[in-house]
This record gives C-alpha cells, structure tokens and sequence, in this order.
C-alpha cells in the first residue's frame, strides 16, 4: 500500500487540467506514441470540441523513483460548476490534489470553490503554475496571490508548463513525496467508495471504484449501501488506458467493476460497495441523490417522433445517470418530456447529444427551476411546482418558495459596480466584498437561482468583459412573491410561454415578451391580441395587426353608403374569421423569450 498514491488534478474551466493529464501519462510512459493524441482522457467528441471536460476518468499510472516502483491513480475531474457533486466524490476518494492555476488568468472562482472542497476531504495540496511559457503570463504576481491563498511557501509551487512538458518531473515527484500513502485496514470488511460509472452497451454498467478497507475479488457476492441490491462481480480490474482484468484490487487501490448491470440508475456516484456476506457497518458518509436544478420542456418538432424521442433519452440516461425525465403534453407543442438538468451547461450538452448521437431535433422549452408551493388549505401540505401550469389558483395559495444560492464572482476591482448592478436586478443580496489583490475582488452574493438560469452568465461576461468568473452553490429555499404569468394569442392561454416570475419584475417582462411576440408572429387576416395576465388581470397587451383587403377597390364614385356596405361585410366576415382563427407560433418565438435584453 505504501507503494500507491490516488490523486485528481482541480482546476478552473479552461486552466490546462487535461493538457497536464495528457502530459503526466506521455511522462510515465502509460501512453504509446500511436495512442497518443490531446485531451487523451476526454473520450466523447463533444468534450474534444468544446474543451471541457464533461466526465470524471481515472487512469493509472506507474513511475519509477529512488530504485521503487510507485503506482500513481491519476482522476481527472470536471471543471464546470454544474458537475460538483461528481467532483466532491473523485475528491473523497483521493488523499491529494494537484491545484492548478493559469498564470495568465490567476485564481479565479472555481479554483476557491474546488479548493475548499479539497481541504474539507483533509486532501494534501499541491499547487501547479501552469501556462508559464505564455507571453501574456505573470508568474510573479499570481504565485504571490497562490501564497496568499493556502498560506504555503512559494518554494512550494511548482512552475509548469503542460503544453511543452516543462515542470512535469516536478510534480510527479512532489505527488510521491507529499501525498500520504493510503491508508485502511486489509483484513477488515470490504468497503469501497464508488466515484463514476459510465455504460457500456455490450457489458453493462462499468463501476469505478476506490477501495478503503478490505479487498473486493473477482465473483465474490457484494452489495451497494444505499441501493441494498446485491450482485456478483463479473470482473474487476485496473484502468489503464484499456482496461486489464486482475483477481483482486487491494486496499488504497483504484479499480473498476463489472457486475452485469443493465440499468444506470441502480449504480449511483458516492454508494458504497461492501461484502454480501460480511457487510461493513458504516457506510461512506457524503452520499446524495442528485438533484436536477434546472427543468425544461424537450419536445420533437414533429409529434409523430415523439416514441423515438422517449427511445433516445432511454438511451442517453443510461450513459447519464443524473439526467430526469417524465412525459408531459401542452397544448402549443404536443407530446414531449419534462426533463431535470444540473445547470445550464448540461442542458444544452443534453440537447447536443441528442441531435449528434440520434439525428433528433427538438424544441426546448424556456428553462425554470422547481418550486414549492404550500397550500392554505391543508396546513401542511406541499406542492412541488415543476412547470408553472402546476402552481394552484393563488385564493389557494399560502405561500411560494424557490431555491437560492450563494453565487461567488471574481473580477476586476474596475468592474465592480457594473457587476454589482447587475446581481441587485436579479434580486441578489450582498453577502460580502474582499480584495484577493489590490486588482482582483471577491464578491459573494444570495441570489434566487431562477435568475441565472437565463443570461446570467452571458451578461456577466458582457459587463465584466469577459474578466469574471461565477461559481455557485445551493443554500435552500426561501419564501419570495411569485406570480404566474399567461401568455394569451387570440384569448387563448399558450402554456409553453407561461413563466414564474417575481411581482417586482412581472410587469417589466410581461410586457416586453408581448413586444418581442409581436415582432415574431406573422400577420393574418384578422387582428391578432397577444397579451400578458396575472390570473384574470390583463398586465400588458399588443396588436398584430391585420392584412387588409382592400375590398372598395371596385366602387368607384357613387354614394357613400356601397363603400360602408362592403366594409361592413367584411367586419363580420373578420370577426366570424377571429373566432374560429388558429394562430400558428413559430418556433423562434419560443427560444425569444430567453432573450428579451437584445
């Protein structure tokens, strides 16, 4: 065990993670020269696009040093907010972390945060000043604000380069040196912390796992904690690039398994796996379900796709455990799904993936969150409000509450009020101000989450310039006055363009949803009302016009009263037109409404 060292790299977006990773294993030489290629360890074409890394992936690694063979488990995490909970679990099952930071971007949001999760899971931290070779870099400055960070000696950071290997020997001999050894009991129970698991469709669900105590052998009979279903392991294992088979994974070690498993819900991150027979006691504390933080309505542009659709998200949840989904129908757009994401940034990976990997292309819904509803009826009771058709009459109501979260930004001190006057619009409290340097400001704010799923991040970069980074996390509900807004065409109630909106704000958005309607519906024969309501109240209101017929072209002189004749019969043939007038809405007009600043 003294011979094995589990650590993952953590990083903001963007700060070189996978660059390292792919040059720690070019170094160890895990990799051969015809596997070699960039962001080995992102395997999905989505992420290699993008740049980002969208799944956890464990690889280990062997490293001769002082005369002894060390076998280092590398776990690449993801950077993106909306993927934490994975993070917190790869972190649980390492004893150290390598920080890295951009020398030309300094700390920014996500490092602190991915930071403190480290120090809670007592992780030894090894700081990497990563992109030293940039022109635009200033290692200087930003080791100086490192130090001031963790407390620790500048000699301590490691100045690296991923993308011309410099530094790289550096820090494979401060992980040996600096992160302790695991440590557990080899002849206690087995218990083991599962971290990531992804689908294989020819083998079922593959199960990455960390061994704390005991050992787990290949077709011994086990048991996942929290799921309390039992099964036998097929095979287990070592990840190198490929996967290679062994009879046992030890204490302290890193391994993956396969037990059969058809569906991915029943394998879930943070479980632990222990002996059927001899179960351990204590499980490992931190498990939680995942819980979806944004809803949106996904539906197939043509209804008759609609089985297809239902076929397709199987499919993707199965390779994505934390994505909900459950059918729904509205009135405007057919049959569809309701389905739960993590954040934006998963969502719209989501629907990516279901254009690339199955040909769908699909409507989506203005995104929301989930609220509580508590009636004031029966005292107790709660009504969770997913979409806003579901929130009751409001003479039933006693009350809405929606979820916060603590939002933490870091910019510029020179953009400190444009920044602070855009939280304040979105209903954000001021928690706290602090000068990281005498240039960069931390400010940290209680914001309702329903504000940010929007623009918030694509105005946060407009007037910072794109110098801030945003990072949050939830804190729970709070009571706020909620309104439901109706969009209503023609009299009618088009639900797909409802929305939960704060009475300060409902007005304001009401009203400019019916200016940007209006721009988009095309004319018809007959006056078209689009309006905004609360309940039965009628908040804002716009006119499409009519196309007009010019039906007097034929009378030319003679009296007046032909003329009014004519235009009479047309009135009623209009108003006849109107009551029965279907209004088709383009599909634009459903994704406008998540740009009403433009």
């Amino acid at each position: 065990m003294k011979h094995i060292r589990n650590f993952c790299i953590i990083a903001h977006i963007d700060h070189g993670k996978s660059t390292l990773a792919d040059r720690l294993l070019d170094f160890t030489g895990s990799v051969t020269e015809r596997e070699k290629q960039e962001q080995l360890l992102d395997s999905m074409d989505l992420e290699r696009e993008r740049g980002i890394t969208i799944k956890s992936h464990a690889i280990q690694m062997n490293f001769p040093y002082n005369g002894e063979e060390y076998v280092l488990n590398l776990i690449d995490t993801p950077g993106h907010v909306d993927f934490s909970y994975e993070v917190s679990r790869s972190i649980a099952a390492c004893e150290g972390a390598l920080l890295v930071v951009d020398a030309a971007q300094s700390i920014q949001a996500q490092t602190i945060s991915n930071l403190y999760l480290a120090l809670e899971n007592d992780l030894e931290i090894i700081p990497v000043l990563n992109k030293i070779d940039l022109p635009s870099a200033n290692p200087e400055e930003v080791t100086d604000d490192i130090v001031d960070l963790l407390g620790c000696d500048p000699d301590e950071i490691i100045p690296a380069s991923a993308k011309t290997g410099l530094g790289i020997e550096e820090i494979l001999k401060a992980i040996i040196e600096r992160v302790p050894a695991p440590t557990g009991k080899v002849d206690a129970p087995l218990r083991a912390l599962i971290f990531d698991s992804v689908y294989n469709p020819f083998r079922g669900v593959e199960t990455f796992f960390r061994v704390i105590n005991g050992s787990i052998k290949k077709g011994q009979k086990i048991k996942f904690v929290n799921t309390g279903k039992n099964y036998f392991a097929d095979e287990v294992g070592t990840l190198r690039l490929k996967q290679f088979p062994q009879k046992e994974i030890k204490t302290g070690d890193v391994g993956y398994l396969i037990t059969g498993i058809k569906d991915a819900r029943e394998v879930k991150v943070g479980d632990t796996i222990t002996d059927a027979e001899n179960p351990t006691t204590e499980a490992v504390a931190g498990f939680e379900d995942v819980k979806p933080m944004v809803f949106a309505g996904i539906y197939p542009v043509d209804t008759e796709d609609y089985e297809e659709l239902r076929s397709c998200m199987e499919k993707l949840q199965l390779n994505d455990a934390s994505l909900v989904f459950q059918p729904e129908s509205s009135a405007a757009l057919g049959f569809g799904f309701r389905c739960g994401f993590l954040g934006m940034l998963h969502l719209e990976i989501i629907q990516e993936r279901l254009e690339r990997e199955f040909d769908m292309t699909v409507i989506t819904t203005v995104p929301n969150v989930s609220y509580y509803a508590y009636s004031n009826k029966e005292p107790n009771e709660i009504i969770l409000v997913n979409n806003p058709t579901d929130l009751p009459e409001p003479s039933k109501l006693d009350r809405v509450e929606e979820p916060f979260i603590k939002a933490t930004i870091i910019t510029k001190a020179d953009f400190v009020g444009p920044v602070m006057s855009l939280c304040i619009e979105k209903r954000g409290e001021i928690v706290n101000q602090t000068y990281l340097t005498p240039e960069r400001v931390e400010l940290t704010f209680n914001m309702p989450l329903a504000e940010i799923v929007f623009d918030f991040y694509d105005r946060l970069k407009t007037v910072s310039k794109g110098y801030a980074s945003f990072d949050y996390a939830p804190i729970g509900m709070k009571a706020s006055k909620l309104v439901k807004v109706d969009v209503l065409l023609n009299g009618n109630t088009v639900d797909a363009l409802s929305a939960l909106l704060h009475v300060d704000n409902a007005y304001d958005i009401g009203k400019r949803m019916c200016e940007k309607l209006k721009e988009l519906i095309p004319r018809q024969q007959f006056d078209i009302p689009i309006q905004a309501a609360i309940g039965a109240k009628i908040i804002a209101r716009e006119t499409v016009k009519a196309l007009r017929k010019d039906v007097t072209a034929k009378c030319y002189g003679g009296d007046i009263s032909r003329k009014r004749k004519l235009l009479e019969k047309q009135k009623k043939g209009k108003k006849r037109m109107r009551a029965v007038g279907n209004v088709e809405i383009p599909q634009e007009a459903f994704m406008a409404v998540l740009k009403l600043n433009d």
